[in-house]
Parts: structure tokens; C-alpha cells; sequence
């Protein structure tokens, strides 16, 4: 009988163990990692779907990341514009319940809270999220806004927002120990019972709106002219006791003021303000009459002007302007004489009218609106060729939309363009828009509003001011686009948020100018219409602090990032619920089921633990072992 080695045999379970053993590591790896396999070569036929799931969830997890920045950087701003909400309602409060008490240095409580009010709007302006600064636009790499401090008082040879209000004042105010706002009141020669108040033709002061009186047999005049004037005629007939004439005006601010004078038959000593004395004829009622609405108006100059110069001088340092000026030019007169605003645009010769003449068909264009000349019947952007320089400036302003009315003073016409937009004028009559002053082509950027002086108190225009003489306070990314637009963010495949903001977005810039106007002004307190300055001041700041209408607010800005922050969240949702279910999915393919996998292991362990036994008991086999 033959006897057969043990060794072909054990080579077979020997195979069938390493199999095993292989069958366990794996088993093992799985256990350990809780996934199927650590190659995709292991994951079997779904291997390719599950490497488009994986790109799935990392594409949410990247627009989660964007999105995490985005609302995170939204609460930053949200943060500063509540702050400014709450400055401008500090403010307001403040100006409207201070006492007018003067300190030494000429300013009340309420404008010592505007000035700490200020510097805190600036700093909340000059947020930055990380390194980057919200309120710049593009410009995320630098502050929004120049120092507070240098806002307001200048710096080196920039003249800040003080030193405007004050050479503005000196400017509305005119010249005069006792100033009229750029009136005069007087009567025309060889007469003596006329009253003519008149403007003086230049950017500043009062201006004339309308006159109205129940004065018995007084001829009234309203406004009209170049510059324009109104006159009040008495005639030969005194007025009754107790008749009013009320003047009214326009302030440098927008606003308006009165004037209103009784007619007394008896004076009170001292002659009570808003009066006037009936005279023994209307002549001496004439004089009475000058004198006190000469007087009332030096008062409403010291008063209510100084207020309104102030506020506007804030517009103009914080709404630049751009500013066009053309050359001085004559009409084709008998006796050619400077333009002005009655000069017609097209007319006979030896007539009030432009040295050359505009025509039917020809245009002005203004920032890409046209102004059409018709013969007659004009209509919206039309003007008549015999309309006047007055009549076209007017349609100019209208289209533009500045605050800041162009004007023309000894023959040059200033235009001001639109709040921090450029302007840009041409003609198809390159030769009448010659006759106007200007080249063939004009464009200017917006730049502050200056008063063209010294002196300033003389001074006729506005000039724009330059880097190098004026703060520009503003040093973020201007633009024309849409200030949201300049910080965009992919927050899912087919969907972008826009969160951007610059601080010379409107509602900022109508903040600051209010704030700082009323932090800037100081008054001096031996002026006997110190208090009335003051009143004035406060009630303007009061009123234009309460909420416009027509005007961008900080709750609108509010709520275009809170509408952004709704498309983030909505879109975060769905992208988290759509990455769980991409995750089962994915799990389903690469995962593992724990407890299938350990009852595996458990029987391999069994099998091997047979088959080493099996073997070990096959090596240990000899012929005795056999017999």
C-alpha cells in the first residue's frame, strides 16, 4: 500500500486560508473606515455615479462657505446701518429739545451731540468685515470715507466743511455792515411811491417768489426780469389800518420765509416789528414802508439765511456737482452788451439775442437727452428758438436734476450738473452753442461746490472745488452703477446675491450733510440774533431729519440686504436638504452596513480558526501517527 504526502493537500487549504485571510482584512478596513473601499476600483459599477455625488456636495459645501462670508459680512453692515438710524434719531431729538444756550465756543448741546454723532457715523462708515471695507464699493482695500476731523475743519491747504459754511454765508448774506441777502430795496427814479425789491442777479442770497397784499389800492408787481425784481406801488390812496403786504423768498436751502407788514394809523415807539406806519400821504407811507421791510429783511439775513447758507453749503461739499462755466459773450444788440438770462436764443438783428441764432431742428444734448429746437408750440425736452438763455438753463437744471440751479452772471453761464453724476453738454449748432460761451464739447465730474471768491461777499458764482484746495471726503469707488453691484456673490450654480454699498449713496450723504452741518456752524453769542440764528438752524436740522419722501432711507438700503439675505438662507436651505439626500445616496454606494459586516467577520474568523486547525493537524501526520 502506497503512502501520500500531506503536502498537496495543505498547498490547497493553504490557498484557501490566505483567501480568507484576505477576505477578512478587507472586512476589517471596512469596519475600521465605514466604507466599502478605499479605491473607487472596489466600489464596484456605481463607482462613476458616486464620483458625480461627491462633486455635488463639494460644489454646496463651497456655496455654503460663500454664503456663511456673505450673511456675515450682510450683519456687519446691518450693524452700521442701525447705528446711523440711530445717529440720525440722536440728532434729530437732539435738535429739537437743546436749549439755545451758546458755549464759549459759539455752539449749543444739541451741537455738541452732533459732533460726537458725526465722528461715530464716520466710523461705522469705515466698517470693515475681515480686510475688507463694506461701505467703498469696489474699492474693498481702503476706507469709505477721510477722517471725521478733517471733514470738518480742513487740512493743510483743503479747506473742510467749516470753512465753506462760512465763506457760503458771507456769500448769501452780500456785502454791508447790516447785509441784505443780495436785496435791494428801493424806489425807481421819479417815483415816490413805488417800493422795488430786487435780486442782484448772482447764485446767492434771497430770491424773490411772490408778493401778495390786501393793502386798499396798492398796484403789485410779481417777481419778473433779469434779475428779477417786484415792485409795490401805493398809488395816491393810504392803505386802511390793519392791511397786510407779505413778501415771501427763496433760501439758499430750498425753503422759504415771509415777511408780513401790517399798516398801522398809530405807531407804537419803538415801531413794533412786522409794522409800518400809514403815513400823512403815500409818499411818507412809501418810506415808512422801505424802512421796515428794509429792516426786516437785514433781520431775516442775520437769522433764517445764515441757517439755509449753512445747509446748503453742507449740500454742496457732500452732493458734488459737476460744473460747467462758458466764456463771457455779447448779445447782437444796437449796442452788443453781455447776455443774461432774457437774452433770446434766436432773434432779429439789433435785438436782445444770441450773436448767432439756434434754428428750428437744431439740439443740445445733455448727458445723452436731447434738447430739440421747434419754431413754435414747444413741449417736454423742447425749447422755442425764441425762448430765452433763462428758458434754456431751466431745461438744462430739469434734466440734470441739480440742486444747485445753473446760472449767468456778466455774460458766463454756469451750469451744475446732477448730485455725484457727470455732465457732459454738446449742440448740432456748434456755432450758436459758441454764442452761449461754450466749446464744442463740454464735460466736467462732479467735484464740491465752492463760492468763487475772494472776496466772498461779492461773489457771483459757484466754482468747483479741486483736490487740491477742498477735502474730497468721499475716497471710496464712485459710480454710476448700482451700488449694491459692487460686491457680488455665487451662492448656487444659477444664483448671485448683490450686497455691495458705497457711503456716498444718498441716504448716507443726506445724513452726513444734516449732521455735520449742525456739528459745524458756531454763532457768536453777542450777536443780538444769535438766538434766532440758532432756532433757525435747529428747526431746519429737526425737519430734515424726519423721514423723505422720494429720498433713498437706510431702511431702504435695509431691505435690499435683507432681500439678500432671504435668497442666501433660501438658497442654503434647499442646498442642505439636497445635500443630505446626495449624501444617502452616497452612503448607500460607499457605505456600509456595521452589523452585516461583523456578522461576516465573525463566520470568517470561525472558518479560519477550522482551517488552521485542519492544517496544523495535517502537518502534524507521521507513518505512526497513521498506523
Amino acid at each position: 500500500m502506497s503512502i501520500v504526502g500531506v503536502s498537496g493537500k495543505t498547498s490547497y487549504i493553504g490557498a484557501q486560508i490566505l483567501s480568507l485571510r484576505s477576505q477578512l482584512d478587507d472586512l476589517q478596513t471596512q469596519l475600521a473606515t465605514g466604507k466599502v473601499s478605499t479605491t473607487y476600483a472596489g466600489q464596484g459599477p456605481d463607482r462613476a455615479f458616486a464620483l458625480g455625488l461627491r462633486a455635488q456636495i463639494a460644489n454646496i459645501n463651497a456655496y455654503a462657505n460663500s454664503a456663511t462670508n456673505v450673511q456675515t459680512r450682510i450683519n456687519v453692515a446691518n450693524l452700521s446701518l442701525e447705528g446711523l438710524s440711530n445717529v440720525g434719531s440722536s440728532v434729530k431729538s437732539a435738535s429739537t429739545s437743546s436749549t439755545i444756550v451758546l458755549n464759549n465756543n459759539g455752539q449749543t448741546s444739541g451741537q455738541i451731540t452732533a459732533q460726537a454723532a458725526f465722528a461715530n457715523a464716520i466710523s461705522m462708515l469705515n466698517t470693515q468685515s475681515g480686510d475688507r471695507y463694506l461701505f467703498s464699493g469696489r474699492a474693498t482695500d481702503r476706507p469709505a470715507t477721510v477722517p471725521a476731523n478733517d471733514m470738518l475743519y480742513g487740512i493743510g491747504t483743503q479747506a473742510g466743511l467749516t470753512q465753506m459754511i462760512d465763506e457760503r454765508r458771507q456769500a448769501d448774506q452780500g456785502p454791508g455792515a447790516t447785509p441784505m441777502g443780495r436785496l435791494a430795496v428801493t424806489s425807481p427814479p421819479l417815483t415816490t411811491t413805488v417800493t422795488s425789491v430786487a435780486e442782484d442777479g448772482s447764485a446767492f442770497g434771497f430770491k424773490l417768489a411772490s408778493v401778495s397784499s390786501t393793502l386798499t389800492g396798492a398796484t403789485i408787481a410779481q417777481p419778473a426780469g433779469a434779475p428779477p425784481a417786484t415792485t409795490v406801488d401805493l398809488g395816491a390812496v393810504n392803505p386802511n389800518n390793519g392791511e397786510k403786504i407779505k413778501f415771501n423768498f427763496k433760501l439758499p436751502d430750498g425753503t422759504t420765509e415771509s415777511i408780513e407788514l401790517t399798516a398801522l394809523t398809530t405807531p407804537t415807539v419803538p415801531p413794533a416789528a412786522g409794522t409800518f406806519q400809514i403815513g400823512v400821504d403815500t409818499d411818507a407811507t412809501t418810506v415808512n414802508l422801505q424802512a421796515a421791510l428794509t429792516a426786516s429783511i437785514q433781520k431775516l439775513a442775520d437769522t433764517s439765511l445764515v441757517a439755509a447758507s449753512a445747509i446748503q453749503a453742507s449740500d454742496d461739499f457732500f452732493n458734488s456737482s459737476a460744473t460747467i462755466s462758458g466764456g463771457a459773450v455779447n448779445n447782437k444788440d444796437t449796442v452788443p452788451a453781455p447776455i443774461t438770462g432774457a437774452t433770446l436764443l434766436s432773434g432779429a438783428a439789433a435785438t436782445d439775442s444770441l450773436a448767432t441764432d439756434f434754428a428750428a431742428g437744431d439740439t443740445i444734448t445733455v448727458n445723452g437727452t436731447p434738447i430739440t429746437f421747434v419754431a413754435s408750440g414747444a413741449t417736454g425736452n423742447q425749447l422755442n428758438v425764441t425762448d430765452s438763455v433763462q428758458a434754456l438753463m431751466q431745461k438744462i437744471d430739469s434734466i440734470t436734476g441739480t440742486t444747485s440751479p445753473s446760472t449767468i452772471n456778466g455774460g458766463v453761464i454756469t451750469l451744475h450738473g446732477g448730485n455725484a453724476a457727470n455732465l457732459t453738454v454738446t449742440s448740432s449748432n456748434a456755432a450758436a452753442f459758441a454764442a452761449l460761451g461754450f466749446g464744442a464739447t463740454v464735460t466736467a465730474s462732479p467735484a464740491p461746490l465752492r463760492v468763487g471768491g475772494p472776496p466772498y461777499n461779492t461773489a457771483t458764482t459757484l466754482v468747483a472745488g479741486t483736490a487740491a484746495n477742498t477735502v474730497i471726503w468721499y475716497t471710496g469707488e464712485a459710480g454710476s452703477d448700482s451700488a449694491r453691484g459692487t460686491a457680488v456673490a455665487r451662492v448656487d450654480q444659477s444664483i448671485t446675491v448683490q450686497y455691495g454699498a458705497r457711503a456716498d449713496e444718498q441716504a448716507f450723504r443726506h445724513l452726513l450733510k444734516n449732521v455735520a452741518a449742525y456739528a459745524a456752524v458756531t454763532t457768536d453769542a453777542a450777536n443780538p440774533n444769535a438766538s434766532g440764528q440758532s432756532i433757525a438752524l435747529s428747526q431746519r436740522i429737526g425737519a430734515n431729519l424726519a423721514p423723505q419722501t422720494g429720498y433713498q432711507s437706510l431702511q431702504d438700503i435695509q431691505a435690499e440686504f435683507a432681500g439678500a439675505q432671504h435668497a442666501v438662507k433660501s438658497t442654503t436651505d434647499r442646498q442642505t436638504q439636497l445635500k443630505g439626500m446626495a449624501q444617502a445616496m452616497l452612503d448607500s454606494i460607499e457605505g456600509i452596513s456595521v452589523e452585516e459586516v461583523a456578522t461576516k467577520i465573525l463566520a470568517l474568523q470561525t472558518s479560519l480558526q477550522a482551517s488552521y486547525q485542519t492544517t496544523a493537524t495535517l502537518y502534524q501526520t507521521s507513518l505512526l501517527n497513521y498506523l
